[in-house]
């Protein structure tokens, strides 16, 4: 890009002389103006295109890696149980006489 500079500014300082008529009505102080003015654009062209530099994608930035893959446990397997038949239990009550001669009543609790 630098090396385009150069010559890009010789052309278009070239072309302008070539191409403006010189003109018998334009005062002095205004050919002096109009050449002020494209000298400041021209510079400003070739002071920005050299400021800029060339162009160059830069340092690497460190990126992190990528997450490991996601576990999925496997689905739980079906365990098939057989209902387990409990026994059936009920509450008898049962009459008993202690050694005084009282009469207690116990429940007691009988399974089949």
């Amino acid at each position: 890009m630098i090396r385009l500079v150069g010559p890009l500014a010789i052309a278009m300082v070239a072309s302008s002389l070539v191409t403006s008529p010189a003109s018998a009505e334009m005062s002095p102080g205004a050919a002096a103006a109009v050449g002020a003015l494209g000298g400041l654009a021209v510079g400003g062209v070739i002071g920005g295109a050299m400021a800029s530099g060339p162009y160059y994608p830069g340092k690497r930035v460190y990126t992190a890696p990528p997450p490991p893959p996601v576990y999925y446990a496997p689905p739980p397997r079906r365990v098939y149980v057989s209902e387990e038949v409990e026994p059936r239990c009920y509450v008898k009550r049962r009459r008993y006489v202690d050694e005084f001669g009282d009469v207690i009543v116990r429940r007691i609790r009988i399974c089949d």
